[in-house]
């Protein structure tokens, strides 16, 4: 479980997070959803260690990442994948190198065991034939997948996903929400997705936090949301302004 107690985080004179609280459960789904701007992307940055908060404990199981040193937290790291918004592959290195980059830096796998869990990995996203393709060649969707691949090829713990499905189509959204659910199906992680696309909410949560001035909000389920009894959160998914 990782548990989010009492965060504050500033940037100069601007809150983003006052007092936020929240409990993601090990194994499940939690989307967190909000206006642009509130802070989700910024809380995905904070438990992963990226950023520093004002006040407040970030819990990684039995790990509070708040005093650890550099060295620690490169291990708590280590039990998280990331997929950024825009992908983040590097342009310079091949699929293949992209995925196995994390396993080249943080273990002692020889290249052909590499070579054989990135393509192992390659396969769970549907892109078994691309090991040796470069991102330059590829459409926006399939860059999603391979990020998704690199987010897995280390059997993480937690799977983070910030914005997946931005600037996708409709048809290429819903691969995307489908795919996150095989993962986090076949994987066994605990998942955090970060969304605005009311498409995603639907398709991929089992809890739903809305971060709204700075603080969570639990909400209703997926199958309730759309007509949640909290006017905020109902304004906020049925495109309703206040």
């Amino acid at each position: 479980m990782i548990k989010i107690k009492s965060l504050i985080k500033t940037y100069g004179d601007q809150t983003i997070l006052k007092d936020l609280n929240i409990k993601i459960p090990k194994g499940k789904k939690t989307t967190i959803i909000g206006q642009s701007g509130c802070g989700k992307s910024t809380l995905l940055r904070l438990i992963l260690g990226l950023e520093k908060f004002d006040e407040g404990e970030i819990w990684v199981g039995k790990d509070c990442i708040t005093h650890l040193s550099e060295d620690d937290l490169n291990k708590v790291r280590l039990q998280f994948g990331m997929v950024f918004q825009s992908a983040a592959l590097f342009d310079s290195m091949t699929v293949g190198e992209n995925v196995g980059l994390v396993l080249k830096e943080h273990t002692d796998m020889t290249r052909e065991e590499i070579k054989e869990r990135v393509i192992e990995k390659l396969g769970l996203v549907g892109l078994n034939d691309i090991y040796d393709a470069y991102p330059a060649n590829l459409s926006g969707g399939m860059k999603k997948r391979v990020a998704f691949a690199r987010a897995i090829v280390n059997n993480p713990k937690v799977l983070l996903f910030d914005e997946p499905t931005t600037g996708l189509d409709p048809v290429t959204s819903t691969r995307v929400e489908n795919l996150i659910n095989k993962l986090t199906k076949k994987t066994n992680a605990t998942t955090i997705v970060v969304t605005h696309q009311i498409s995603t909410i639907l398709n991929v949560s089992e809890n739903i936090v809305m971060i709204h001035d700075g603080e969570a909000i639990k909400t209703e389920g997926p199958d309730k949301i759309l007509k949640s009894k909290n006017k905020m959160v109902y304004n906020f998914v049925n495109g309703l302004i206040k």
